[in-house]
């Protein structure tokens, strides 16, 4: 990507995008023409130094025309831009943009790309800034019990509704509650976007039209480590939003991992160890922080810092215990059925599996210990379902009344 010029729009962060890619994937043709012309292990001739010399001609006038093509859209754009101003806005694209920013979020946020995505509270699919007047604008009948919906990886808070359905929009009406979603790059690292919602949350809690009385949160996947993370620095910081916090019940959290992502760090290493793939190893290493943060569940800086995130590596997570004063529960999806329970321990929802969504970890001092009443199955689910399903509302209102 260049660096003379910074995107400053969505059009121009796009054409940066589709630059860094074409430059990426020529990179990638580039190394895997060289395994092929000389092999591993073998003596090159001078018809392959030849043919290698050329090729690499080529590349170079590959790259250096995308350079310049993509600089001079660039500018373009940047001319352009107050006429035809940005991307034009929809559902669509917000779910576009949290399925972009979940698999290269942090790249987009080095890079000052205008893709990212900045943490934010939403409803109604509308942006709410954090201050009193545009709160009661927004709420004219909001009380005091604050319903937070926290969603997981390359997702965003427009998919709280599916098949036409919202836990969130049923348990406010019947609970008096005040929804209120976040949406957030869930490609930048766990504990980031753990340390922001603090901060956000913080000045939620002093804008709020009417006194805070309690916050009830509801995560999905990833959101639940989220606001594990958050709450492990807000008492770091000793936020005041931390005291109006009373339950949090967890959709599908991985709270000590995704197989998934496991698998993935396997998989680089195979690439890497075999010469004509490993050019292939750099497309496993496209994933973001946020993703490989989900092989274990890592929760704050310590478990990331000064580390290779795609080196194979045992968990060496700190352990983050369940505060206290706080109830909490999980929701675990499985896709089998209830009688074939070996097989739905192995693979729960196809993402996560039921140990992980319990906090059940082979080191017993690292289990998170949810009270047995707390916790609950859903038989023939997958990971999604447990964003439509009735019975998962019913269960959440028995248990947040």
């Amino acid at each position: 990507m260049s660096k003379k010029i910074k995107p400053k729009s969505e059009l121009q962060g796009l054409t940066h995008l589709i630059m860094d890619a074409n430059l990426g994937v020529t990179d990638l043709v580039e190394k895997m023409h060289h395994q092929v012309v000389h092999p591993p292990f073998l003596p090159s001739t001078p018809i392959q130094n030849i043919i290698t010399g050329i090729a690499c001609v080529t590349f170079k006038s590959v790259k250096w025309s995308t350079k310049l093509i993509g600089t001079s859209i660039s500018k373009i754009l940047a001319h352009l831009t107050p006429v035809i101003g940005n991307i034009k806005s929809s559902d669509t694209k917000q779910i576009i943009l949290s399925i972009l920013n979940g698999v290269i979020g942090d790249y987009l946020e080095e890079t000052e790309n205008p893709l990212k995505i900045d943490m934010q509270f939403r409803y109604q699919s509308k942006v709410l800034q954090i201050d009193q007047e545009s709160l009661k604008e927004n709420y004219p009948n909001c009380t005091g019990k604050i319903l937070l919906m926290i969603h997981g990886s390359c997702m965003s808070d427009l998919q709280w509704t599916r098949k036409n359905h919202n836990h969130a929009e049923i348990l406010s009406e019947e609970l008096k509650k005040t929804p209120i979603y976040l949406n957030y790059n869930s490609g930048k690292n766990i504990s980031a976007n753990g340390k922001n919602l603090t901060e956000n949350l913080e000045k939620l809690v002093e804008n709020w039209p009417v006194p805070v009385e309690e916050i009830t949160i509801i995560a999905h996947s990833m959101g639940g480590l989220i606001t594990r993370s958050a709450l492990y620095y807000g008492e770091q910081n000793q936020n005041n939003w931390l005291k109006h916090i009373k339950k949090v019940a967890f959709l599908g959290t991985p709270h000590h991992g995704s197989p998934v992502e496991r698998i993935g760090n396997y998989l680089d290493l195979v690439l890497a160890s075999v010469p004509y793939l490993k050019p292939f190893a750099k497309l496993g290493k496209i994933r973001s922080a946020g993703v490989t943060d989900l092989r274990y569940g890592n929760l704050v800086d310590e478990d990331w810092l000064n580390m290779d995130r795609f080196k194979l590596k045992k968990d060496k997570r700190q352990h983050i215990p369940l505060p206290t004063g706080i109830e909490f529960y999980s929701i675990a999806a499985v896709i089998g059925k209830e009688t074939s329970k070996s097989k739905n321990q192995i693979l729960g929802d196809t993402l996560v599996d039921i140990k992980s969504a319990f906090g059940e970890h082979k080191n017993p001092d690292k289990n998170l210990l949810f009270k047995k009443e707390h916790t609950w199955i859903a038989f023939e689910n997958n990971h999604l379902d447990l964003l439509s399903n009735l019975k998962i509302t019913d269960k959440l209102k028995d248990w947040l009344v």
